[in-house]
């Protein structure tokens, strides 16, 4: 019998060029509280810097094989997963080589396409998940391009300062430019508030501004200092600290997150059942 693949309901590139923003925080823990609540999540760890991997657990000295070993062809997603302590969520963690699959891919004609392709063969080999994170490097170069390609929908964290604007104008040139050519599906999933501190004015300005020309989620990451200690012991704020602030405002964006592709279920199935009973 033929395998069924069965796509994700979402795949999501959280990006963010500017470093030190949060980007890496809330992949992590969006995941991990995805996978909490049940469902099959999967974290594509796509920056050299490996934070996402070794923020679960897997510093990359302790990483054999990556997803750059996946992205030049050397192995299939399968082969790399490694099991988190979280029984749902899955990492394909990173390590330095991904430096050198910028180099290595330069003068491919399919750069950009590498790990949608490696996502879609796994899909077809009936290597199903319900959401896939891809947490990207603060930069805007091919292993970003390869997880604007690859994903349906972009999250962006972002931190309540005055060149967060300046750079959020940057990043959407990209998505647009994305939109344009390799990936015309690529839409903004929305902007999330990380490191807020609600008693800086300007922090309240700049939301209130970017609410102003973006879909911007009601919870809102606050500055924690259980958040900044998590990664250090490899765990999500969900299993170092579940009762911190932190945790709660993730938990809140994952429930925020997910209700889209909740309400889309009873629709299909509704849909489903009146083709069934046509006459």
């Amino acid at each position: 019998m033929e395998r069924m693949s069965v796509a994700p309901r979402s795949i999501v590139a959280v990006v963010n060029q500017k470093g030190g923003v949060g980007k890496t925080t809330t992949a992590v823990n969006l995941a991990a509280s995805l996978a909490a609540a049940e469902l099959r999540t999967l974290l594509v760890d796509m920056d050299p810097q490996g934070n996402a991997s070794s923020g679960l657990g897997f510093p990359q000295r302790e990483v054999e094989r990556s997803i750059y070993d996946c992205l030049i062809g050397g192995a299939r997603l399968e082969d790399v997963l490694v099991q988190t302590a979280l029984p749902k969520l899955s990492v394909a963690p990173a390590t330095r080589d991904l430096v050198a699959a910028e180099i290595e891919l330069v003068d491919e004609p399919d750069r950009a396409h590498r790990l949608q392709r490696v996502l879609a063969e796994a899909i077809e080999r009936g290597t199903t998940f319900d959401h896939v994170i891809i947490d990207c490097p603060p930069s805007l170069g091919l292993l970003t391009l390869n997880a604007l390609v690859a994903a349906r929908r972009v999250l962006v964290p972002l931190q309540c300062e005055y060149y967060a604007l300046e750079g959020l104008t940057y990043l959407m040139d990209t998505i647009d430019r994305v939109k344009r050519g390799p990936n015309p599906d690529l839409d903004v999933e929305g902007l999330v508030l990380t490191m807020f501190d609600p008693r800086n004015n300007l922090a309240h300005q700049v939301a209130e501004e970017v609410k102003k020309h973006f879909r911007v989620y009601d919870a809102v990451i606050p500055r924690n200092v259980r958040l900044s200690e998590a990664p250090s012991h490899g765990k999500p704020i969900l299993l170092y600290d579940a009762r911190s602030k932190g945790c709660e405002a993730y938990l809140a964006l994952a429930s925020e997150y997910v209700k889209p592709y909740r309400d889309e279920e009873p629709a299909k199935k509704r849909g489903a059942h009146a083709k069934g009973t046509r006459t």
